[in-house]
């Protein structure tokens, strides 16, 4: 009876390095390998010819110069928002509370220009604001990271709790502050003086917007790239232990970096409010908070390949809208499309991380 071991016909092991090229060769080669799934779906399910359906998703956020603005907009502000929670998860604190924080500063600026709209001059009511949405947004994570550091609590399910937190404290102004009475919406704050409002740069609306997210993205690599305190956050996100061994205070780093954190989502809140949508809701932050996430972990928590990842995830969803609109299909045609893009773009990471092997046949085992 031959009782020798027979190898397995499938094993997986990881990759020790990989080349950037090969990377980015992997990566491009699922994106076709969604295209070529998506069009089969396409052609199956809706009769339409699926480089029309690529056309009208191309044209939804590069169509004209308003929709390249609003992609402009719309990339801007989920990538502050996963540059702030980038510093959170390299360091291993899984911040799930990008909406509460952003919501947080939201909530000041919208006060700050609500009640002393009329009181003060402009730039210094832009100016108070700003500093009000960077002192709530901070204090929001702050409150997580300080039970985390004393106490070791679960930051996933509180930094979450916070979420609704915030979401309960908006609701509330938003009936204290409604207008007119009884329509459960604050509507345009300050629309006839429009005092709080930031200036339009170049006579474009969100031209500011971008030059913030270009300045806060470069600042965030370079504080987690070449600062003390970005190294310090990288060692306690490999090793506690090996942080205290070292002397590095771990309670806090965590703090801290969750007040780096925070301060971001503050601005983002701010610049909802006094630059772009001018109004305060509870969904204002719009699941970018949860979205960032996937675009932080997607570029490897590095802030410049945010960018990349974080286009791509508003491409798909500005192009679900337009294949709507263009074809007559419902939302969820164009969702489905975006969920297998993603789903190829996402998966083609376990072989960037890992390497399939299979059995070798006994002639080839031989020769080898």
């Amino acid at each position: 009876m031959d009782n020798k071991k027979k190898e397995p016909l499938i094993h997986i092991t990881r990759r020790k390095n990989i080349s950037r090229g090969k990377e980015w060769a992997i990566r491009l080669g699922a994106i076709l390998a969604a295209l070529v799934v998506c069009g089969i779906i396409t052609t199956l399910t809706t009769h339409l010819n699926p480089f029309s359906v690529y056309g009208a998703m191309w044209d939804g956020s590069f169509g004209s110069e308003r929709k390249m603005w609003a992609l402009s907009k719309e990339l801007s502000i989920l990538l502050m928002i996963s540059v702030a929670l980038a510093p959170s998860f390299k360091m291993k604190f899984w911040n799930l509370g990008g909406e509460g924080q952003v919501l947080a500063g939201v909530l000041a600026t919208s006060a700050c220009m609500i009640t002393l709209g009329s009181k003060m001059g402009n730039g210094a009511l832009i100016l108070l604001s700003l500093v009000a949405a960077l002192i709530a947004g901070a204090v929001w994570a702050f409150i997580p990271a300080f039970f985390r550091a004393k106490w070791n609590t679960n930051e996933t399910l509180f930094t979450l709790m916070m979420n609704y937190v915030a979401m309960q404290i908006v609701a509330y102004f938003i009936i204290k502050w409604e207008s007119p009475k009884g329509s459960g919406k604050v509507g345009i704050i300050n629309s006839s003086t429009e005092a709080g409002w930031l200036p339009y740069l170049g006579g474009k609306q969100y031209l500011l917007v971008v030059i913030v997210a270009v300045i806060v993205t470069v600042l965030m690599y370079i504080y987690l790239k070449y600062s003390k305190q970005g190294y310090e956050l990288t060692v306690v996100g490999e090793s506690e232990n090996t942080a205290r061994y070292v002397g590095i205070n771990v309670g806090k780093v965590i703090m801290r970096t969750l007040v780096v954190t925070g301060l971001v989502c503050g601005l983002v809140g701010f610049l909802l409010v006094s630059a772009t949508d001018h109004t305060i809701t509870t969904t204002l932050a719009g699941g970018r908070g949860f979205l960032g996430v996937m675009v932080a972990w997607l570029a490897h928590f590095n802030p410049i390949g945010m960018i990349l990842s974080g286009l791509l995830i508003v491409f798909m969803s500005r192009g679900a809208s337009e294949i709507s609109t263009a074809f007559g299909l419902n939302r969820s045609f164009g969702d489905i499309i975006t969920g297998i893009i993603l789903f190829f773009v996402i998966g083609s990471e376990f072989f960037i991380n890992y390497q399939i092997h299979f059995r070798k046949s006994g002639k080839e085992a031989a020769d080898a």
